[in-house]
């Protein structure tokens, strides 16, 4: 049997893991939250003292962590612990340069690396949909795929290390962009007489369809399944956006891209946050844009 070692418990790495243990696998976990340990064991995980103690026997090494600072604070701590040709997946978004760091503190002690983030929430997560977006070698990513197929809905290795963290800041960019634009379009249509459901009917079906106003539309009514049904409480937060977009401004400076739109949104975003609405769904924006705070 596969042991992996997965370190990150939290909203995301907690069904993930959970979703392993379904598929047969033998998991053991860490986290530095006690509640999210205890969530972890009811979900069939063994449970470590230790970073290093979870990844002593592992044949894949699995991390779930806010920053590149913890991802390779972790790295330095379990690389020793680790045998030879383990498999090391991160799947943190986290930034591009850090991702590349902790490839190469990986290989540097032997080991297979990949990156690789996901898109879904924690909705792809509880239900094992989740994107994965990979980046390595091919013989890692080929090790890689069967571990992550029983959390994911689709697999893309996208090349070699870094590039799983770099198309999820570029999907991110497109995704906090799109959602400013549909937002203050449903604003202009409240303003012009239009009705919310008039407006969706003619934009989900023609030039303006996109994932968020298709599937994520930021009002009421149209989409039950969207955040604005459930008083935007969070499936994916709006903290979490504006890291994804500072990680895209970031990367933008140091390739020397302009990205005046994916800048705009970053700014919003963190005016959003700033009002104190980092804990609503990142659809909410759709209020900061009608002058009001969440209801």
């Amino acid at each position: 049997m596969t042991n992996i070692a997965f370190i990150g418990l939290g909203n995301m790495g907690n069904p993930m893991a959970a979703n392993l243990v379904k598929a047969g696998l033998s998991v053991t976990g860490f986290d530095l939250v006690a509640d999210n340990l205890e969530l972890a064991r009811a979900h069939g995980l063994s449970i470590a003292e230790s970073a290093p103690g979870a990844v002593e026997g592992a044949d894949v090494v699995i991390t779930m962590l806010p920053a590149g600072q913890h991802v390779l604070s972790v790295y330095r701590d379990v690389l020793e612990k680790a045998r030879a040709q383990t498999l090391f997946i991160d799947s943190s978004t986290i930034d591009v340069d850090s991702a590349r760091q902790a490839h190469k503190l990986a290989r540097d002690k032997g080991m297979l690396t990949v990156d690789a983030p996901v898109s879904g929430g924690v909705g792809g997560a509880e239900a094992g949909t989740l994107t994965f977006m990979a980046g390595g070698s091919d013989e890692a990513f080929r090790l890689a795929e069967p571990i992550l197929d029983p959390m994911a809905g689709r697999i893309v290795h996208c090349g070699d290390g870094g590039a799983g963290q770099a198309a999820k800041i570029c999907n991110n960019m497109i995704l906090g962009i799109s959602m400013i634009g549909v937002g203050e379009a449903f604003v202009l249509a409240e303003k012009l007489g239009l009705s919310h459901q008039a407006l969706f009917d003619v934009a989900s079906t023609s030039s303006g369809q996109c994932w968020s106003i298709n599937t994520y539309c930021p009002v009421p009514g149209p989409v039950p399944t969207s955040p604005a049904n459930n008083d935007y409480k969070p499936g994916f937060a709006a903290a979490l956006m504006l890291k994804d977009l500072k990680l895209s401004q970031e990367a933008a400076q140091s390739a020397g891209v302009a990205t005046p739109l994916g800048a705009s949104a970053m700014q919003l975003y963190a005016l959003f946050n700033a009002a104190g609405e980092g804990g609503t769904d990142f659809s909410g924006i759709i209020n900061f844009l009608r002058g009001q705070e969440k209801k």
